[in-house]
């Protein structure tokens, strides 16, 4: 069996960051969560950040987050969250977070704590360090990893945690894993819809993390329509919140626009304007599996001609059949 290709790893890891930070916080960087003055709230920087993304580009730019929040003592910090979600090494990650992170001190003139998680499944590749040493001038950057396939070993502790990104990581660890079976797959999503239910979450919760779980765990529509038919069977046998008809259709409906705006953003951040004929085409695209298609080629194609091409290449019936065979 072929690889799910469709899977889109960044755009629910960035969803599951902007609706849970201060749980990202407190599973990933304890130490960090504690000195914060969560009472005091927090604020996103996207636009901040991508300014300095077009600045500064290097390699590629998948989850990045810049967030101004307050620290205990009173001091006002902005933490740039970097997420790196590809599935191989990538020789100038280091250099890249420490390019953004001076650039950011150089254009505002604050302390900047630049974190990072690394999802692909190379045990050696844990880059924390950026520097070099000439005529006695020294460079020195050390930054945070967090390894998420370090979590395979502990799964137990998973299973125990409240926490939601350990039902985040839980699906992204089970997505890649079963990224030749599609069986195994659907049998992994029903266990973690499960246990959303299990655990006792707040309905609204179990919606959210429902759709982050539905969009990383892609299965083509024979086996999704199968999964469907079973989260209907256990949650009328066990009397669960029922997700309804009108609910499901949100998901699929808010999955779709999410996966059009992530290939958008993607477009704006490196070529700073999309024409407005590409946006009309990507927003009038409704398949999930085009959209993440074209979101994987946008961010390496060289120029917005190409994507053009690409576009009309996609919306044509031998595109589309040739790319989800």
């Amino acid at each position: 069996m072929s690889a799910m290709s469709q899977t889109d790893y960044d755009s629910p890891w960035k969803e599951a960051l902007e609706t849970y930070f201060q749980d990202f916080m407190a599973f990933f960087f304890p130490d960090a969560h504690t000195s914060i003055n969560w009472s005091k709230g927090y604020e996103f920087l996207d636009k901040e950040l991508q300014q300095v993304v077009r600045d500064a580009e290097l390699g590629k730019r998948l989850v990045d987050k810049l967030v101004k929040l307050w620290r205990n003592e009173g001091e006002e910090t902005w933490i740039l969250v970097h997420i790196e979600v590809q599935s191989h090494e990538e020789s100038k990650f280091a250099e890249r977070m420490y390019v953004y992170h001076y650039r950011l001190y150089d254009r505002y003139r604050r302390k900047i704590a630049s974190l990072a998680i690394l999802g692909d499944e190379q045990p050696n590749w844990r880059p924390s360090y950026f520097g070099y040493t000439l005529w006695g001038c020294q460079i020195g950057f050390q930054f945070p990893v967090v390894k998420l396939m370090d979590y395979k070993e502990p799964w137990h502790l998973l299973e125990l945690s409240r926490n939601p990104f350990a039902i985040v990581i839980m699906a992204y660890l089970k997505t890649q894993e079963t990224r030749y079976d599609g069986e195994e797959r659907k049998a992994w999503k029903l266990n973690l819809i499960r246990r959303l239910y299990n655990q006792g979450y707040q309905r609204q919760d179990i919606l959210t993390l429902f759709r982050l779980i539905d969009w990383l765990m892609y299965l083509p529509d024979e086996l999704d329509q199968a999964f469907w038919q079973e989260v209907e069977q256990y949650e009328q046998e066990g009397k669960m919140p029922y997700i309804t008809s009108v609910e499901r259709i949100g998901m699929r409906r808010g999955i779709l626009q999410n996966s059009r705006e992530a290939v958008l953003e993607v477009l704006e951040v490196r070529f700073t304007a999309v024409p407005e004929a590409i946006a009309t085409a990507v927003n009038a695209i409704e398949d999930v599996a085009t959209l993440k298609l074209l979101h994987k080629q946008s961010i390496a194609i060289p120029s917005l001609e190409a994507f053009q091409q690409l576009l009309e290449e996609t919306a044509s019936p031998t595109g589309v059949s040739k790319e989800k065979q």
